[in-house]
């Protein structure tokens, strides 16, 4: 099993970022990350907790505390698999799930994830069809994530590619929604 590596430096209160945690916070879902209470129940209910770089507790420390840098490059928030078992089981009614997520947003919008990484790349691709076409198109969504992120994986995936097609359940061209224009409002809306 591969440890990621952490490298640990001494933080000055000055590098800290306050204005992140309060980003966060006033996101959908983090209104009650302050008053969490540093039990580490989410770290131990989480079935991915022992291949994450820093634990669900400590990106929420880290989070709370302003060290925007380490949280938004840390493996931990691409790991989150969503299952919401440490929502579920916080006493105090965190919804982490949500805050990773969060978490997940900004580190799209400030660039700050591994290169070839897929989550982010199908995240924008996903939001860059829906603009273009008013929809997503399968066919061409995994086209273009496997073009950015590892090419040969396209060339190991032709043959299902194809025969999806053949049963006719991939279309070969995307197709428009009437009046997408009209969608365009709400996806600048949410791309801010």
């Amino acid at each position: 099993m591969k440890q990621w590596r952490v490298e640990r430096k001494i933080k000055y209160e000055e590098e800290l970022k306050p204005e992140f945690t309060r980003e966060i916070t006033a996101t959908r879902g983090g209104e009650n990350l302050l008053s969490c209470i540093q039990c580490g129940t989410c770290s131990g209910i989480c079935p991915l907790s022992i291949y994450m770089d820093y634990t669900p507790r400590r990106i929420i420390a880290m989070t709370r505390a302003g060290f925007k840098d380490e949280v938004l490059s840390s493996q931990t928030i691409w790991l989150c698999a969503s299952c919401y078992a440490c929502t579920v089981e916080c006493p105090k009614e965190i919804k982490i799930t949500e805050v990773m997520y969060a978490l997940k947003q900004r580190a799209i919008r400030d660039e700050v994830y591994p290169k070839r990484f897929p989550i982010p790349v199908l995240a924008r691709e996903f939001f860059n069809l829906v603009r273009r076409f008013g929809r997503n198109h399968e066919g061409l969504l995994i086209f273009n994530l496997f073009l950015k992120t590892n090419p040969f994986n396209l060339f190991k995936q032709s043959s299902l590619g194809m025969k999806l097609f053949a049963k006719g359940r991939m279309e070969l061209l995307p197709h428009s929604i009437k009046k997408k224009e009209e969608l365009n409002p709400i996806l600048d809306y949410l791309e801010k």
